[in-house]
């Protein structure tokens, strides 16, 4: 009974995904940094993916993979939520881009790529208001 109206502690579903999203992203990275490109190069499988493009889509996939973990800790700052919601939709944007205008993702890879963006983004954009509502009534009830 000591637990009503206490905090749960504990990362929410939202953090939890986002760690899946980032750990995924971080197996991109790998690939485009220190493996074969296998996962880098299926991206982009009609282009030819030089080194310098493998790790500059491995550092960028890297950043957004920090900004998933930050935010999957962090879902009350607004700050980071905003960064790692945005980063999501311009990764996933340009991804469509280079479908629809340059054809140099095939549908398949941009599908496995949908798997893991758009439901966060989608989640993210559905619980924009939602933790940091929790953080400030927290903080105003402690106030005397």
């Amino acid at each position: 009974m000591a637990s009503v109206g206490k905090k749960q502690a504990g990362v929410p579903a939202l953090g939890w995904w986002l760690m899946v999203v980032g750990t995924v992203r971080l197996a991109f990275t790998w690939s485009c940094l220190f493996g074969s490109g296998a996962l880098c190069s299926a991206a982009y499988p009609q282009a030819q993916v030089s080194n310098v493009h493998g790790r500059t889509v491995g550092v960028w996939t890297l950043l957004s993979c920090t900004l998933c973990f930050l935010c999957a800790f962090n879902l009350g700052s607004r700050p980071i939520y905003a960064a790692t919601f945005l980063s999501l939709v311009y990764a996933y944007g340009h991804f469509l881009v280079e479908y629809l205008l340059y054809r140099t993702v095939r549908p398949a890879n941009l599908v496995g790529l949908g798997v893991f963006a758009v439901p966060a983004i989608v989640w993210m954009l559905a619980e924009w208001n939602t933790h940091g509502r929790r953080l400030r009534t927290a903080a105003t009830a402690k106030q005397p």
